[in-house]
């Protein structure tokens, strides 16, 4: 091949970095103009009864068709949406209005078309769900942020103090649940709880740790007795059961301090809009010193390369064990994401993540985008016809405002990015 002239090598040259830098930008965090929400005025309501009871499925949510015929929200009905109630562990409950500043100023949230293919709930064909039963895996960043919600459902911790989950595992719209007035979190954790007695949950006495009691993270023992213990007739194989067991994760169970929980969600509040405001954050008496996930904003997970999405919870199918799973959005709204991600009961509440690289750095990251919801029925096209998905509440830059007033007390003091 002869030389390649400099004129032409030039514009080649320029496009191919051109070509990288569009691809580089396909896989960045976008930056995001974030709109302040600012307190406005805080008022005592009475003390709520706790008298409502979980739903095993949610229905009447207004889906992507049924929207398109609801008008766009005005600065005052967003404002009344993200209105919130506070209620705090000794039973007390207040009421805070919000105002908006800087909506206009944010890139514009469009709403995305639907395609027709309808699919079945919660489980689709094989399961693509994996089991994090082991300790070594479950208790590591990112499986670790995930947490159990004393309600039934699951959460993602989003600050060493305050936990994202759905609203619905807290309030069902007109009250709350009767397990919320002495809410819990559990996060997960290595070492076994030892109980009374000196007697760990596995039954065994608290004594003297032997070496060849626990399992190497390579998954050797090492015994300096030759393989046995010091106690006469304790085998082996009894040893490598124990050892086992003692890999099964735990929870460290943590009171919360106060819950927030957006007006939107309230029945007949936000109309049909309800499902766009299912999520909530609990404020935990006691920092945790597990790494938390952050929140990002992003406009459309379907442009984005495979388009996936990735959450892990606490299915109720398999109790006491981290679940995740991941699968591609297969239509969202500016609020929801539809999918088909295998889930069970339990779930709902996890934290919905992406990976994407820093803006200016090599470094990839992983963000908390939504919130999953779970199986509900949507009204498809406003006339009552009822349609089944897995749905997950989105992250946009009004929501992000709101949960960082939530965790940080300023919303100004967040920036996404």
């Amino acid at each position: 091949m002869g030389h390649i002239p400099f004129c032409v090598l030039v514009p080649v040259t320029v496009l191919a970095v051109v070509a990288v830098a569009a691809v580089d930008d396909e896989y960045t965090w976008p930056q995001w103009k974030v709109p302040l929400v600012r307190k406005r005025r805080t008022v005592p309501l009475s003390s709520p009864s706790f008298s409502a009871h979980p739903q095993p499925e949610l229905s009447g949510t207004c889906g992507i068709e049924c929207q398109r015929r609801l008008p766009s929200p005005s600065l005052e009905d967003l404002e009344q949406f993200l209105s919130y109630e506070t209620v705090y562990e000794n039973g007390t409950r207040t009421f805070t209005s919000i105002s908006v500043q800087g909506l206009n100023e944010m890139t514009a949230w469009s709403r995305n078309a639907s395609s027709s293919s309808r699919h079945k709930r919660e489980v689709y064909g094989t399961d693509t769900r994996f089991t994090i039963a082991d300790k070594q895996f479950s208790t590591k960043y990112p499986f670790s942020s995930s947490v159990k919600v004393s309600t039934g459902c699951s959460g993602v911790l989003v600050s060493p103090k305050h936990v994202l989950t759905a609203a619905h595992c807290i309030h069902d719209g007109k009250d709350y649940l009767d397990g919320a007035q002495k809410l819990r979190v559990g996060i997960l954790k290595e070492k076994s709880r030892r109980g009374k007695g000196g007697r760990e949950r596995g039954g065994r006495r608290k004594g003297r740790r032997r070496k060849g009691d626990t399992a190497q993270e390579d998954g050797q023992e090492k015994d300096e007795n030759g393989g046995k213990g010091r106690g006469k007739g304790k085998s082996r194989k009894n040893r490598n059961r124990r050892s086992v067991e003692s890999e099964k994760p735990s929870f460290r169970w943590t009171r919360v301090k106060k819950t927030q929980v957006p007006k939107g969600w309230f029945k007949g509040v936000s109309g049909g809009l309800a499902a766009d405001y299912d999520y909530a954050v609990l404020e935990l008496k006691k920092s945790s010193k597990v790494k938390h996930m952050d929140l990002g904003v992003i406009s459309s997970v379907k442009k984005l390369p495979a388009g996936r999405i990735h959450f892990s919870g606490f299915d109720d199918d398999r109790p006491g064990n981290l679940v995740y799973r991941f699968c591609s959005v297969s239509e969202e709204s500016s609020d929801l994401l539809y999918q088909y991600c295998d889930a069970k009961p339990g779930s709902s509440g996890s934290g919905v993540y992406i990976r994407l690289k820093e803006p200016g750095k090599k470094k990839w990251k992983r963000k908390i985008i939504g919130v999953f919801s779970g199986h509900q029925w949507v009204d498809v096209n406003g006339d009552g016809t009822q349609q089944d998905y897995n749905v997950a509440v989105r992250i946009t830059p009004l929501k992000y405002a709101q949960i960082c007033n939530w965790v940080h007390g300023d919303s100004s003091a967040c920036q996404v990015a």
